[in-house]
């Protein structure tokens, strides 16, 4: 897995950034799903917790089974930590490639199947 790594905080808490392939689930769909190339088929995701393995067990609680942490080629930039740091949940995920306008997203909406968004505003407005 390319384009992971940490980095510990002051206090001793430590933030956890992974490059993730885009899981089939969720608002983009597939890998190539929505207009999106092969290239851009990923996703940044960073988690904050007490140790490095809590981080990666948070991840596999929610399903994503296949995440290690393999060196620390790609630690979390400066705006990654601060990001990360004023979400209550302290989950969050973006596509990869960098887009300078799309905001940080909750894993929630990373993970929910793809049908599940348009039955709750069908629901609402009924």
């Amino acid at each position: 897995m390319t384009g992971s790594g940490y980095c510990v905080l002051p206090g001793g808490d430590v933030i956890v950034a992974l490059t993730l392939p885009r899981p089939p689930c969720g608002p983009l769909g597939g890998p190539a799903g929505a207009g999106r190339s092969a290239d851009d088929a990923s996703v940044r995701v960073l988690v904050r917790a007490k140790n490095r393995s809590r981080a990666l067990t948070r991840l596999r609680n929610l399903g994503l089974r296949a995440v290690y942490l393999r060196g620390n080629t790609a630690p979390p930039t400066p705006d990654e930590i601060t990001a990360v740091l004023h979400h209550p949940e302290g989950l969050l995920w973006r596509a990869a490639p960098d887009d300078p306008y799309e905001l940080w997203h909750p894993i929630a909406a990373l993970l929910r199947p793809q049908g599940a968004l348009g039955t709750e505003l069908g629901g609402r407005a009924a």
